[in-house]
């Protein structure tokens, strides 16, 4: 059994395009997304001039589509999202890397920030890992918070540290595509950064 790691991140690494606006239009239908967008512009352009950190703004954009929700509905909802429309958003050159790493008997762990409802059944589908952000569920609801901290920058090198005892790996590979994998890549033996683009 090999005793290699390959952390990949998932938005804009292994997807052509950031899954929780994705599942966000899939869940709500186009028209009430973009009047939610309109809604948070001013959270939004804040975010974009880095006045308030990701996590915060992620979280506002759930509280704002999600609150509330019944719990099981929604995750009947990720689920299905998760085995019938990821496939439609992944990367080729990403996914061979990913069977390649596979075929090399390597542990291959998704590192991300998007949330484990939505992104857990498509891993299972594809035998991978999932280190990734859940969400808060009181009384059978969504608060529209997170049960995690945002797993993002360097919080995703502690999740993957409390998951896996890293010294028993003689080679890390990482693959990541912005600056909230910047600590990721650089706790591997190998990193790539935007390896699977054009």
């Amino acid at each position: 059994m090999s005793n290699k790691l390959a952390l990949f991140d998932f938005d804009g690494t292994i997807t052509t395009k950031d899954s929780l606006t994705d599942f966000i239009q899939y869940a709500v239908g186009k028209p009430s997304y973009y009047i939610g967008l309109f809604t948070l512009s001013p959270m939004l352009t804040a975010y974009t001039l880095k006045l308030i950190p990701n996590h915060i703004a992620k979280e506002n954009i759930i509280t704002h589509f999600f609150k509330d929700w019944d719990a099981e509905q929604f995750q009947e909802l990720a689920e299905r999202y998760s085995r019938e429309e990821i496939d439609k958003i992944t990367r080729p050159k990403a996914m061979e890397k990913i069977r390649w790493h596979q075929e090399q008997g390597h542990k291959v762990v998704i590192v991300s920030a998007s949330m484990e409802c939505w992104v857990k059944a498509w891993c299972d589908i594809n035998n991978i890992d999932l280190i990734s952000t859940r969400l808060e569920i009181k009384n059978k609801k969504l608060t529209g918070k997170f049960a995690t901290k945002n797993c993002y920058g360097i919080e995703k090198v502690n999740r993957v540290q409390e998951a896996y005892d890293i010294s028993q790996y003689d080679h890390i590979y990482a693959y990541g595509d912005s600056r909230g994998d910047k600590e990721l890549l650089a706790l591997a033996d190998e990193s790539f950064y935007r390896p699977f683009r054009g």
